[in-house]
């Protein structure tokens, strides 16, 4: 019994090495846990998910290491 398999387009390279930036970071700054919960919670500051707001531009990951920074500072 075979399924079809519905295509998924991968993600363009410029938001894949966004988005491996922005987890890497936030592992090494938050530790593993805390940055799975970090970039897959809504941010109301930052206007949404932190892994998607990196992930659509230069400036969003920007903006997400900056809150990252904070909240490594905050603790």
């Amino acid at each position: 019994h075979w399924k079809k398999r519905r295509k998924i387009s991968p993600i363009p390279p410029d938001q894949a090495r966004r988005q491996g930036a922005i987890t890497t970071t936030a592992y090494l700054i938050l530790g593993r846990e805390a940055a799975i919960v970090f970039l897959n919670t809504a941010h109301s500051k930052l206007g949404g998910r932190p892994i998607d707001v990196a992930m659509d531009s230069d400036e969003g990951r920007i903006r997400v290491e900056a809150e990252i920074g904070r909240i490594a500072y905050q603790a």
